[in-house]
């Protein structure tokens, strides 16, 4: 039987996918965590913001899970990660907000010798994100705009600490592969002054491996409508694909790949 490190340490997780080809490279089983300082006005998964099991009405958003309990999980897929080079994603709500938990699934995936990749703000002290590093092989790390007046009024809070997280990696030895996502959100940041500064800034990463541009969508919609929230971009449309190579044209002046 395998030795689960700090297995008893409990966590809130939104839930479990299987099987996902969108959070890394090949098959992927990805655990979602609970909780999230930003409020970012298009999320996608709103019931990932609360720190808290939620109720509404019928729908429960999220559990308690020790790691032994989340590692028994991930295990089920094993197969799946080497046939297809997979692997576990920790994605949220937030995983910093979670960083004792995240950081011991993290050490059980590559203790196993499995893949790991994360999805996060990098919106955290370095304190918390550094200790992660080492047990990474991919960080995706959103720059959702880099004007810090946009960050603040679409997202509920300023991006300093991002932008000063994603340069403090150039000061490492070795770093996980580092791909930083923009939501291309029309009307909003895609202004090709933003998007000029998205690129510049990517530019001075040394270990930036590619920009993604992820078109923005309404996707999240009728989950706001269960939690009786308001969905405050609705009125947005979704980037024609002609509109996102335009986008990915000018942050190519920057960077080399951009996707």
């Amino acid at each position: 039987m395998l030795e689960t490190f700090d297995k008893d340490r409990e966590g809130v997780v939104l839930r479990i996918e299987r099987s996902s080809i969108h959070d890394g490279e090949g098959l992927r089983t990805v655990v979602f965590l609970k909780g999230c300082p930003l409020r970012c006005q298009w999320c996608s998964t709103p019931e990932s913001q609360s720190f808290q099991v939620e109720r509404a009405g019928e729908n429960t958003y999220g559990s308690r899970m020790t790691v032994g309990e989340v590692m028994r999980e991930i295990r089920k897929d094993s197969l799946f990660y080497f046939i297809s080079t997979g692997g576990l994603t920790l994605s949220g709500g937030e995983i910093l907000a979670q960083p004792e938990f995240t950081l011991a699934l993290l050490k059980n995936a590559r203790m196993e010798c499995i893949n790991t990749a994360v999805e996060t703000s990098f919106f955290a002290s370095w304190e918390k994100i550094e200790p992660l590093l080492p047990h990474i092989n991919t960080a995706y790390v959103d720059l959702k705009f880099f004007s810090s007046g946009l960050h603040q009024q679409y997202c509920g809070v300023k991006n300093q600490v991002i932008l000063d997280n994603l340069l403090r990696t150039n000061q490492l030895e070795k770093c996980p592969r580092l791909v930083v996502r923009t939501p291309i959100i029309p009307g909003i940041n895609d202004d090709p002054r933003e998007l000029e500064d998205v690129g510049r800034f990517c530019a001075r990463l040394n270990w930036l491996d590619h920009v993604e541009l992820l078109p923005y969508h309404k996707l999240g919609t009728a989950t706001y409508e269960k939690l009786g929230r308001p969905y405050l971009l609705g009125h947005v449309p979704t980037p024609a694909p002609e509109q996102m190579e335009a986008c990915r044209n000018v942050v190519r002046r920057y960077v080399k790949t951009v996707r």
